[in-house]
């Protein structure tokens, strides 16, 4: 039971870290950022080449892979998703393919098998009952329950997030007040990009460095997004933690074959019941026909 407590929680703050720069860009901008899975990646390879190939400091490192991960988020906005704001297949489109363009390229420079590991920012154990956990997912845990109370106090108390408050809720209401959309719509894709680096580097250490993570991550993204509300960040972390648990529990009763099965099985049941998600303020379906 300790074990299925604290691993569950550590599971669910995974979650919580994978989703939440991918549902503030969408709450904000309204643009579903498909290219997280690419972002994802590339903010633990940059500092692993960085550290094997030129010996640089962790710390260093690891702010240089959130600014050029932010700032490929700035990119990607400006070059391409600005051209087809408004036209949700082109947008999905075009950062699904950016994304995917990413990991393969990451792929063919070299990133293959299972050589590559970003170290633990801390070593060590801890006893909990009568088991022992790593400081590594302590350390997850913390930054996980940080990002969200920063989050939250960020788009309530700075100047920045009020703006993307007033966006979300009232575009033409903010354009009318003199917000611009293209900008702010720009930051939202910083910030968010910003965050998937975090989580990146956050998680990273805890496991292989490997292309098919990109790809994984960005179906959990997606999956918690969607259960808990794709701009809710109250409902992204209520389905971490049911989406958490309940992937310890199927893995540790059934097998971790079904883990996957049970993201995507969560995901058609939600939109077949609530597509809104658990906490999404989106138009139900009878309200949009």
């Amino acid at each position: 039971m300790e074990a299925l407590l604290i691993y569950g929680l550590v599971a669910s703050v995974t979650l919580a870290l994978t989703a939440i720069g991918f549902s503030l860009t969408f709450g904000i901008s309204r643009v579903a950022n498909f290219a997280m899975g690419g972002l994802y990646l590339f903010a633990a390879y940059l500092p692993w080449l960085l550290i094997k190939n030129f010996g640089l400091p962790y710390g260093l490192v690891a702010v240089i892979s959130i600014v050029v991960t932010a700032f490929l988020g700035a990119l990607i906005y400006w070059g391409v998703v600005m051209r087809v704001r408004g036209i949700m297949l082109a947008e999905v489109i075009s950062t699904f393919a950016i994304g995917i363009a990413l990991l393969e390229l990451i792929r063919a420079v070299g990133l293959v098998g299972f050589g590559a590991k970003l170290q633990p920012w801390l070593d060590g154990v801890i006893p909990v009952g009568n088991m022992v956990v790593d400081y590594q997912r302590l350390f997850v845990v913390f930054v996980g329950v940080v990002l969200v109370i920063g989050l939250w106090l960020f788009t309530r108390r700075s100047k920045m997030g009020l703006s993307f408050r007033a966006i979300a809720q009232n575009e033409r209401t903010a354009l009318a007040l003199g917000m611009e959309s293209d900008r702010v719509a720009m930051w939202s894709m910083v910030v968010g990009s910003a965050l998937i680096a975090i989580a990146s580097l956050t998680i990273f250490p805890l496991e292989q460095l490997q292309v098919d993570k990109g790809y994984d991550i960005l179906v959990l993204a997606l999956t918690v997004a969607i259960v808990g509300g794709i701009e809710s960040t109250a409902g992204i972390v209520l389905a971490s933690f049911i989406l958490g648990f309940l992937q310890v529990i199927v893995g540790r009763y059934i097998g971790t074959s079904w883990v996957m099965v049970v993201n995507l099985a969560a995901i058609i049941l939600v939109l077949a019941l609530r597509p809104s998600g658990l906490l999404g303020h989106l138009k139900e379906l009878e309200e949009r026909v």
